[in-house]
């Protein structure tokens, strides 16, 4: 029965000692005065790089916030899709701010914070053409990828007479509204951003959302004492504009309404 007794204590112990060590995050980004943070680099306007040679970009600008309220230096760490959860788990990085979506199977891995930015889909136009909402699609033609998220949102609600041109993939529906054979195009904001960095001169902007899937700052698992100071800059940055700031700067439209 001691042996029993001793064993559930051990137990016990060693819970609340690996409950300690998954608490250290926030404490060695203080006493280090740095954070390395993982940004994507080729996913533009979240995360590229720019004729400087810099990173650039949402995700970029709102790790350098985030490092800027902690009070420390920002090493900013690039990641592709597929690397940048496992480099949160191998401590490469203390936080991943990566257009990372929540979903259940990440959460069974990771810890998420409150949202800090939209990732959508939506309709962008040439500035010179008026659009404002759905209702302004009647008479005008509109590029999307065959079976995307963006065609199965717009085909429900374009209005009779909206002339939707469907491409087979997203280098077919971008080149099909740079030459000119449609007027609007329908995709993901990371396709748009590319296509209007690399097409100035088409002056294409945001006109309205098809649907929204917000992004999270992602945390390793146990880290709650990051994640809550985290969730306080994401919420002043609420509160003051700064979230609707960026998202105005690279996304063309504010950030909205993010779930907690």
């Amino acid at each position: 029965m001691k042996f029993v007794r001793s064993l559930a204590l051990g137990a016990v112990a060693l819970a609340a000692a690996a409950g300690a060590i998954a608490q250290t995050a926030l404490d060695d980004v203080m006493k280090s005065r740095q954070i390395r943070i993982a940004v994507p680099t080729d996913f533009p306007p979240y995360g590229f790089v720019g004729t400087d040679l810099q990173p650039q970009g949402l995700d970029v600008d709102m790790a350098r916030h985030v490092a800027t309220r902690l009070g420390v230096k920002v090493e900013l760490v690039p990641v592709s899709s597929t690397n940048r959860i496992p480099y949160l788990q191998t401590r490469k990085a203390d936080l991943v701010i990566s257009t990372l979506g929540k979903n259940a199977e990440r959460e069974k891995v990771i810890d998420f914070t409150a949202a800090y930015s939209p990732f959508f889909q939506a309709v962008f136009g040439p500035k010179t053409l008026s659009i404002k909402g759905v209702a302004d699609l009647t008479g005008k033609s509109v590029s999307v990828t065959r079976g995307a998220i963006e065609d199965m949102e717009l085909t429900k609600i374009a209005p009779a007479g909206t002339d939707i041109k469907r491409f087979e993939d997203n280098n077919a529906t971008v080149s099909a509204f740079v030459s000119g054979q449609v007027q609007l195009i329908a995709t993901g904001a990371s396709v748009a951003g590319n296509m209007i960095s690399k097409n100035p001169q088409l002056g294409a902007e945001y006109k309205f959302v098809l649907k929204d899937s917000p992004n999270f700052i992602g945390v390793a698992k146990g880290e709650d004492k990051l994640r809550n100071k985290v969730n306080e800059i994401i919420a002043q940055a609420k509160t003051d504009g700064e979230l609707d700031k960026l998202a105005r700067k690279w996304l063309g439209r504010p950030a909205g309404e993010l779930p907690q």
